[in-house]
This record gives C-alpha cells, structure tokens and sequence, in this order.
C-alpha cells in the first residue's frame, strides 16, 4: 500500500518539479522508452546471467512481498506458540509415542487442524515438526544444546534463502546508475556520428543522451534501493515467528514451567505483534 503510494508521489514530485521549473517532458518521453529498453533489458540479462531459475522466482516474490507487506499477522504468531506450546505439552505428559503421528503427519492431526493458516506453511510445519521428529526417533533422548543447534541451522539456512531477493535488488540499485551511463555513452557516440548537425538537432541527441544517466540514478536511488530496504523490513518481521517456535521448543526442552515458556517465545515479537501474556495463558487454558 504504502510502497504503491511513495511510487506515485516520487513519479510526480520529480516531473512535477521539473515541469514547475520550466523543463519540458516532450524530449524525456521520446527517449524514454528506448533508454528504458537499454537500462532495463541490460539489468534484466545481468539478472538472467547471475541467478537461477529458483533464485529469480523468488526475485519476483520479493517484489510482490514489498507492496503487501508482512505474511505473518498478529493471529498466526500466537497460533504458532499456541501449537508448539500444545506439542511440547503432549511430549512432557505423554511421551514422544503420543506425539509421532502429529509430526509426521501434520495434514492430520488434530492439534495442526485447529491451525488451517499454518498447515499450508510448508516452512514453518518443517521448522515444528523436523526437531520434534527427532525427539520422537530418539525416544525423546536427545540433549537440549543439540536440539537447539539443529533449530538454528535450519532457521538460519531459511532466513538466508528469505533475504537473498532483497540483496538482488540492492544489487540492482547498485547497478542501475552505472547501466545509465551506459545508455548515456551510447547516446554520446550516436551524437558524435551526426556531428555535422545543426546545433538545434545535436542539442536534443544530447538530451536524449544525458536521459540515460538520469533513469539509471532514479531507478538506483528511487526505486530498487527503497524497495531492498523495505524487503528487508519486511523480512525481519516474518522471520521473527520462526525464533517464536525455537523458543517453545527450546524452554520446554529445558523444563521451564509454561508461563516462562510463553514469555520466553512472545517476548522476542516487535510490539506491534506481541500478545499479552494473560491472553496466551487464557488462550493455554482453553478460555
């Protein structure tokens, strides 16, 4: 929402500004398109050349992720400490036997059930169920310290995925003002060979020319470079849910009682998104 907005008010704040100083949009609008072709097609190959096929998908997710913003709400993040803190119960009372066919099956269980948002999360089902699966192979064994080694490696190789699309695009604003000098060289050398032109014509190939340098820098600084950083924003929003469930995990591993447990997950949260812990104590006891 807010990132469609900004677009709008950069676009018109800069032609706007120019328009008001005198300039004439006539020139820019006829090279635009071409100098456009030049800039852009020339980032889309160095896109092409650098990633693969997975890694521009998720380029292209990350432009979507900018405009709608975070995929985790306030509701899926106590429904994650809700289903983790439900499993870890289950484990304490009655053994990892009772919690195998939640893990394994998540589709159907009937605590998962009770969460349809998050049964169609692959990513966060395999960030629950893979360490509790371990816990169940290992008859509920295994040391503490390891299982939480495990959880950091499997968060971390996730998050390091999630962020890749935001440091394509700040490749991208990297890139651009230089791919504009590009364009504007290659409209310097289509000058120089009409040198015998009227000053008038020469004047506008110029123009045409310095257009180039002035997509490449407003695309760099007004466009790929805010968008990276809000990715980014939004990036460490959603990743904040998976350090949730490690928390869960973690603590009931350690045997803290369950009101220390819960504070432990939700105190991570920023504030926009961290329940009270009353509501996640009600909600444990069924209220």
């Amino acid at each position: 929402m807010f990132a469609a907005i900004g677009i709008v008010v950069l676009i018109v704040m800069v032609f706007g500004g120019f328009v008001l100083a005198g300039g004439a949009l006539g020139p820019i609008l006829a090279a635009l398109p071409l100098e456009l072709m030049i800039i852009g097609g020339a980032a889309l190959g160095a896109v092409l050349i650098g990633n693969s096929l997975h890694e521009i998908k998720l380029l292209g997710r990350g432009f979507i992720k900018v405009f709608k913003g975070a995929r985790y709400t306030r509701d899926d993040h106590i429904d994650v400490i809700a289903v983790t803190s439900k499993l870890m119960k289950l484990l304490r009372s009655e053994g990892a036997v009772a919690l195998e066919s939640h893990v394994t099956d998540p589709q159907s269980s009937t605590i998962f059930s009770e969460y349809p948002r998050l049964q169609s999360d692959p990513a966060l089902l395999a960030t629950i169920c893979d360490p509790l699966m371990l816990m169940v192979v290992s008859s509920g064994s295994l040391d503490t310290h390891a299982v939480e080694d495990v959880i950091d490696n499997a968060i971390r190789t996730h998050l390091s995925e999630m962020d890749e699309p935001a440091h394509q695009l700040q490749s991208l604003a990297d890139a651009f003002p230089a791919l504009g000098i590009v364009a504007a060289v290659l409209g310097v050398i289509k000058t120089m060979g009409s040198i015998d032109q009227p000053p008038e014509i020469l004047g506008k190939m110029i123009g045409a020319a310095l257009v180039g340098t002035f997509l490449g820098v407003l695309l760099a600084y007004g466009f790929a470079g805010p968008m990276a950083t809000r990715l980014k924003q939004v990036n460490a929003q959603d990743q904040q849910i998976f350090h949730s469930v490690k928390q869960v995990i973690v603590a009931s591993l350690h045997g803290h009682p369950q009101p220390l447990v819960l504070e432990a997950a939700r105190s991570g949260l920023p504030e926009t998104l961290r329940p009270k812990l009353t509501d996640l104590l009600d909600m444990m006891r069924g209220r």
